[in-house]
């Protein structure tokens, strides 16, 4: 069966530009590697995806809409599928004065940000910069090699991806109850009780889980904090020893120990 609209997936994929071949992005570490473009802060892991719902890019999503499960696809994109066709209308170009003490750092191909708008200078001349704010790869045809990993339908497992997807924790240190059908708490980790727009992160997991995972109402996240001096204070854990290790060490007492008592 192909798969329905809403349904959460985690796909692995690596896209490049058809005209020549490079790597624009990739969720596999090996495909990183041999564009020689790899992030070593970053985890390379198959991504959570809700079919239908544009976390991808439209033919992509359109395409997924008639996978099914395990299935591995090959996806042609469009400029108009993809991040659009070039618009000649947002080119603009600007005063290099107006980018202030930043001005004497400027060159073809940066990146910059103007009122708001990111875009790349394309060239400097005549006290001017020309500016294209369009997308980088807008009026590029795209190629996606997609393998889908697995259909998650756990609700514990589709939790546990939706808190991944937004907060960059790793999988094991994701911790939370279900408390009845309509209740959800999740534990944050304290490496990340400073992490920049938490409140935001928190805003996003709430609504993900109100979305996905019916019939969910509510929402909770504690955050736990131990007192370090208490921890340093707790004497040391004595375990108990097994009665193999009795026996090697004093067979007699080993004896004693595993024999019943009088009947």
């Amino acid at each position: 069966m192909t798969l329905e609209n809403g349904t959460l997936i985690l796909a692995d994929y690596t896209a490049k530009i058809k005209d020549t071949g490079q790597i624009i992005d990739t969720t596999r570490k090996e495909d990183a590697e041999k564009s020689g473009d790899a992030d070593p802060t970053r985890t390379y892991e198959p991504r959570l995806i809700a079919v239908g719902e544009g976390w991808v890019l439209k033919g992509l999503d359109e395409a997924l809409q008639k996978a099914e499960p395990n299935q591995t696809l090959d996806v042609e994109l469009t400029p108009d599928k993809a991040f659009g066709v070039r618009d000649a209308t947002k080119v603009s170009r600007i005063p290099i004065r107006k980018f202030g003490e930043k001005a004497s750092e400027l060159s073809v191909g940066a990146e910059v940000e103007v009122d708001n708008r990111t875009g790349i200078i394309r060239s400097l001349e005549s006290g001017r910069a020309m500016v294209d704010f369009n997308h980088k790869y807008a009026g590029k045809t795209l190629l996606y090699n997609l393998e889908i990993k697995e259909k998650l339908e756990s609700r514990d497992g589709q939790i546990q991806a939706l808190i991944h997807r937004r907060l960059p924790v790793e999988k094991e240190k994701i911790k939370f109850e279900s408390v009845g059908e309509d209740e959800v708490r999740i534990t944050i980790p304290s490496d990340y009780f400073l992490l920049e727009g938490l409140q935001i992160i928190k805003r996003g997991i709430s609504n993900d889980l109100f979305k996905f995972i019916k019939p969910i109402a509510k929402v909770s996240f504690i955050e736990e904090y131990e007192n370090p001096a208490k921890k340093k204070e707790e004497p040391p854990k004595v375990e108990e020893a097994s009665k193999s290790e009795i026996k090697e060490a004093a067979p007699e007492a080993a004896e004693a120990v595993t024999s019943p008592g009088p009947q």
